[in-house]
């Protein structure tokens, strides 16, 4: 991580009321590395290379941390999984009922508009998360 990059961290713990600590920004860095939507697990993995004492307690336990002050996204509740959102621009997801992969979309490619304002019932929209579920295209290359 470079002097910029370090105190882009450092800044972002300070807005979230976090502690910066070496364990987080690792972790913190990993996260940022890694493509797609990552489970703790996967992680796990990555950090562990870097901090061999590390616990997946610790992993979970910062990046629930990470999740509450918003630093990161959870992808979806709806996946039966925890995945963490590493890409923060606006978007959607295809999830493969099959092998459970999940794919950013743009909502563009999906026809779909974000409403602003309030919506019917007076629910108030923070953010839209669609989910496209079917067969990815390898799991369908399985069944054919």
């Amino acid at each position: 991580m470079n002097a910029v990059e370090s105190r882009e961290f450092r800044d972002i713990c300070e807005r979230a009321g976090l502690a910066v600590t070496h364990q987080r920004q690792v972790l913190f860095e990993v996260l940022k590395s890694m493509h797609g939507h990552p489970s703790p697990e996967e992680v796990y993995a990555r950090v562990k290379r870097r901090i061999p004492s590390i616990s997946l307690a610790t992993v979970y336990k910062n990046i629930h941390l990470f999740l509450e002050s918003g630093i990161f996204r959870e992808v979806s509740l709806h996946h039966g999984s925890l995945r963490v959102e590493t890409n923060s621009k606006p978007h959607h997801h295809l999830v493969c009922t099959s092998c459970k992969a999940i794919f950013d979309i743009d909502a563009d490619d999906l026809g779909l508009s974000e409403k602003t304002g309030t919506l019917p019932g007076g629910f108030l929209a923070q953010r839209y998360a669609v989910d496209v579920l079917g067969l990815c295209a390898a799991c369908q290359q399985k069944i054919s």
